[in-house]
């Protein structure tokens, strides 16, 4: 996807992000299905996920993550413009998680909307948000990557059940200002043409959650690991490079790529093909797992707490998700 040359440029004013306290561990799962903590690890990386609360909701996750973004970026809620917050399992089908989020921040002020683009979704919120901005149409926008993927875990499926966790991640856009840093470049692509390979099959209109298929699991996540695996690497690969070479970059110019948190042999067959060493790849997978939408907002977040990157640095975040959908985004921090 093409970009035009922004009018205004938008800096990332503040980040936040937040887990559950609950933590499932490895060995813990190794009770539930035919499984073990070095057949989780080797083959994924993970070694612990966070779960919420029965009464924790997305929209609650998400709404405490914008609390640390606009605490970070010094804006009030009331003067927040817009809210996005991207996610695959939404407190209801309708209204939008955004509106709760909203009504939970009490952002009134602000247009509120979701957007569903799995793993990607944060990132394409993003490109979203930044276009709103830097055409004139908002000063400020908050995007949130919420996911609470526990409730759509089948947690008799070894291959799927070790794999997700829950979480939010949150960034404040707004105009940048003399000598800010702003976000670069972005791209994002779909291939509708894979959708059966990662999926939840129940719960829509096509196929709605019966009395008679209730059992069936049909309203859990299925995947397709193989296949999965050389399309993502294949996608954030190409993403990543587009976004860096319009951004007027090279690969040594960046301090720091960010990408989806999903399985450690992707982020490893990403690091090479970009030419980019480990050391300058931020990974938390073993932490909290692949937390969807979540995955890239928390990541960033964690980085950006932790001094991975500092002012006038270029970062690259790169996302790969159900859809099949993918983005990057090259920032200069």
């Amino acid at each position: 996807m093409s970009e035009s040359t922004s009018v205004i440029p938008v800096t990332i004013a503040g980040t936040g992000s937040y887990l559950p306290e609950k933590i499932l561990t490895n060995a813990e799962i190794a009770k539930m299905v035919d499984t073990s903590d070095e057949w989780i690890t080797t083959r994924t990386g993970i070694k612990e996920r966070r779960i919420a609360a029965d009464d924790e909701f997305t929209s609650d996750l998400a709404t405490k993550a914008a609390e640390r973004a606009l605490d970070q970026a010094n804006i009030k809620a009331e003067d927040v413009e817009l809210i996005i917050v991207a996610t695959i399992t939404p407190d209801t089908p309708t209204p939008a998680t955004a509106c709760y989020v909203q009504t939970k921040l009490g952002a009134y002020s602000a247009v509120a909307f979701d957007i569903s683009a799995a793993c990607s979704g944060f990132l394409y919120a993003m490109k979203l948000a930044k276009r709103l901005i830097s055409d004139g149409a908002y000063k400020n926008a908050l995007i949130i990557g919420a996911e609470k993927l526990s409730s759509v875990t089948n947690w008799e499926d070894r291959n799927t059940c070790v794999l997700f966790g829950d979480g939010a991640g949150a960034a404040v856009l707004r105009r940048s200002e003399e000598n800010e840093g702003r976000i670069l470049a972005t791209e994002m692509g779909t291939d509708g043409r894979h959708t059966q390979l990662l999926e939840i099959k129940g719960g829509g209109s096509a196929c709605p959650i019966t009395m008679a298929n209730a059992d069936d699991h049909l309203h859990t996540l299925t995947m397709q690991g193989r296949e999965v695996f050389k399309l993502a690497v294949n996608a954030m690969r190409t993403a990543a490079e587009t976004a860096i070479e319009r951004a007027g970059l090279t690969a040594d110019d960046i301090k720091l790529v960010v990408p989806h948190q999903a399985n450690l042999r992707i982020i490893d067959a990403i690091a090479s093909r970009l030419t980019v060493p480990n050391e300058k790849v931020f990974v938390n997978l073993h932490k909290y797992g692949n937390t969807s939408a979540a995955a890239v907002a928390i990541a960033l977040d964690e980085a950006h707490r932790e001094g991975r990157f500092e002012r006038g640095d270029n970062i690259v975040l790169v996302v790969f998700g159900a859809g099949l959908t993918w983005a990057a985004t090259a920032i200069e921090w």
